[in-house]
């Protein structure tokens, strides 16, 4: 991965607006049409952008709660137990992580009722031996976009 200037300003462009077209985004940055088009490419191509997709408010669309959750997993179970957790509709990340915990699960319910069955049937799937579960109170930061390389 190689990123100039060039390259870090365009990508900070497109997360504020993902939708920006090509002729504003070379206006802003005061490059021509044809570099943006190329630059936008090359970091399609490079596999820094992997897409692009609008970012949604998950409490206007009824996700009411966001919960985390992790979980020890039975030894030579986590890629299944995983994959079968990731399948769930609500779940929205899955990782593996170091410590005392196996995996940690971001997970978004509707309701008290919904986090009661997500807890009953994911979070307690054949193969967890022992889970937590937190519910997000307030939430002061969470970007849809990963962070981008500070600039010198």
């Amino acid at each position: 991965m190689n990123l100039d200037e060039t390259d870090i300003a365009l990508l900070r462009l497109l997360n504020e607006d993902a939708r920006a077209s090509h002729r504003h985004l070379a206006r802003t940055l005061g490059l021509a049409q044809g570099t943006v088009t190329n630059r936008l490419r090359r970091l399609e191509d490079e596999g820094i952008i992997v897409g692009y997709r609008p970012v949604l408010n998950p409490q206007e669309l009824g996700w009411s709660m966001t919960i985390m959750a992790g979980l020890r997993i039975v030894k030579g179970r986590m890629i299944d137990v995983q994959q079968r957790i990731a399948a769930d509709p609500r779940v929205f990340a899955v990782y593996d992580v170091t410590g005392d915990w196996d995996s940690i699960v971001l997970a978004r319910v509707r309701d008290r009722k919904d986090l009661d069955n997500l807890t009953k049937t994911v979070f307690t799937l054949d193969g967890v031996a022992r889970s937590y579960t937190h519910v997000v109170l307030n939430t002061v930061k969470e970007d849809a976009f990963p962070s981008l390389p500070p600039q010198e």
